[in-house]
């Protein structure tokens, strides 16, 4: 009786000295429709213990808007594991976030059940000013998915351009018949050697097969042009005979020649029949030599005037394959351009020059000065602008979840980047308290986030800022170089950078150019002056 009372009070002992605990908390107890707060869970675990957390799409009534990856902390021996989960609901109301299913290894554990209240965003109507109703703009529809059916027409005016150049080429054909033939024994001689070097049969070892083609060949051209049974002939007889066609021939042909060519019909002899290993230049001096004896066999031959117009009307054939070739080229290139060109004003007709301008080719800062602008409210506290193109929103999750703790929201604003001819950064901090920016710190960050995206050899200066609204804050500007990618050079720009703080609140601005673009000013001028402050709400 007594060791079952011991093993029972260690079982109870060793559960417990292995017990997990689960923790839950919300950051928030009440938000409004629409915004986040985060669920964090907590598992306190050994090294061992396998956890899976809650992975679903909803939480109750709640959805997730991100499901953040698990952080670890470790204590001695233990761990904790703290996973978070971004959280949100469109409509008012309390919600309960339901107990929560974790598992640690085969144990299951339930969080606890937390509630959440979601309130409606109040409008007071009598102190906010009210606006006119403005007419309906229209606005074209841009066919973004309709990329495939430009790529299908540019691999079908390529394929148009290799079509017409073989199309052309077989009807040139015609004019030109049995090109594979070769119109004299020395243009079939130069273009086997060729044809031998690129076989490289001396590299791969092969040093027998290449003498004996290579003599081979040499004998087929001195039987066909000199006309001299070559190919039957031992080296030695090729000699004679050869020598004898000379002087019958009344060609002039160096002794010289003769020797080093009779050393090549020697060295053949002592590869093929006595197994000699030649060296890699060895064997290329062999063959210089060939190619050179053959030209000087050619050249020395005597021509009859039939013999003299043959080589004539060769030269006129050659001239003209050539310009046939270029004639298909150019004719293959001309129509992949024209179709290119027919394509280029047909998509410019259907979408609109404006539309590439907007998104790929980009404006200059004088278009930009002259086109029409766009005043939107961003960010919170909310500021009202007015820029040239529309800003459009960067979440970096990095920031976002390591925000100071006076800090309720972080918002960034973008168009462009820091080498483009125009480019808008703007930043809107709100705090959970009346906290009022210290400006100078502030224009140091910038600068520093300024060097983070590439700028170099930044050239600083501060002054106080003063719109025409009567808006106060201070300015950092001067110049800096960056490196652009495009154009694989430095670009020097210049650039503003204006701090406005308001107790609660904070706008920080990027403005950003091409250094001496005096549209770029104006531009820089008219946004400053179109902006306008909402407070900051407490």
């Amino acid at each position: 009786m007594k060791k079952i009372f011991y093993v029972y009070i260690l079982l109870c002992f060793g559960f417990l000295g292995t017990a997990q605990k689960i923790t839950t908390s919300i950051d928030s107890t009440q938000i409004k429709i629409g915004s986040q707060f985060n669920l964090t869970i907590k598992a306190k675990v050994n090294a061992k213990d396998k956890v899976v957390f809650p992975n679903a799409k909803n939480f109750g009534a709640l959805e997730v808007l991100e499901s953040y990856p698990i952080d670890t902390i470790k204590n001695n021996t233990e761990f904790e594991l703290i996973k978070k989960y971004g959280l949100t609901q469109f409509d008012s109301g309390r919600y309960v976030i339901p107990k929560l299913l974790v598992k640690i290894n085969k144990a299951e554990f339930k969080t606890d059940s937390l509630s959440i209240i979601v309130n409606d965003v109040k409008v007071d109507t009598t102190k906010q000013q009210m606006y006119d109703i403005r007419d309906i703009i229209a606005t074209e529809e841009k066919p973004s998915n309709e990329w495939w059916k430009l790529l299908i027409l540019l691999a079908l005016i390529v394929a148009s351009g290799f079509g017409s150049y073989f199309i052309i080429k077989k009807l040139q054909k015609g004019k030109v018949q049995k090109e594979e033939f070769f119109a004299s024994p020395i243009e079939k001689a130069i273009a086997y050697l060729q044809n031998l070097d690129k076989k490289q049969l001396a590299q791969k070892g092969e040093v027998k097969e290449y003498y004996s083609e290579m003599t081979d060949i040499a004998r087929t051209y001195i039987e066909e042009s000199v006309h001299i049974p070559a190919m039957e002939s031992t080296s030695s007889e090729l000699l004679d005979s050869l020598k004898k066609a000379i002087s019958e021939k009344k060609m002039f042909v160096n002794r010289e020649e003769l020797e080093r060519f009779k050393t090549v019909l020697e060295n053949s002899d002592l590869v093929k029949f006595a197994k000699s290993q030649p060296l890699l230049f060895e064997i290329e001096k062999d063959k210089n030599t060939i190619d050179k004896f053959l030209l000087i066999i050619d050249k020395a031959l005597p021509r009859t005037e039939e013999e003299s117009v043959a080589l004539f009307a060769e030269e006129v054939r050659k001239k003209e394959l050539k310009k046939q070739k270029f004639f298909r080229t150019m004719a293959a290139v001309g129509l992949s351009l024209g179709l290119f060109l027919i394509s280029v004003i047909i998509f410019m007709y259907t979408i609109g020059f404006d539309y590439l301008k907007e998104n790929y080719i980009g404006y200059t800062t004088e278009e930009l000065l002259e086109k029409e602008w766009i005043t939107s409210e961003y960010g919170e506290p909310a500021i009202i602008i007015s820029t040239p193109k529309v800003l459009k929103r960067f979440n970096d999750e990095k920031i976002q979840n390591n925000l100071p703790e006076n800090v309720k929201s972080n918002n960034r604003f973008i168009n462009g980047s820091i080498v483009d001819n125009f480019s808008t950064i703007l930043i809107t901090t709100a705090f959970k308290d009346t906290t009022r920016l210290d400006l100078d710190v502030a224009l140091e960050t910038n600068l520093k986030e300024l060097e983070r995206l590439g700028a170099k050899n930044i050239v600083v200066k501060t002054a106080d800022f003063e719109n025409a609204k009567g808006l106060s804050g201070k300015k950092a500007y001067g110049s800096f170089t960056a490196f652009n990618e495009l154009e694989k050079e430095d670009q020097k720009m210049a650039y503003e950078i204006m701090v406005l703080s308001q107790a609660g609140g904070a706008q920080e601005f990027f403005l950003i150019y091409r250094e001496e673009d005096d549209y770029a000013k104006k531009i820089i001028e008219k946004i400053q002056n179109s902006i306008e402050l909402r407070k900051a709400k407490k």
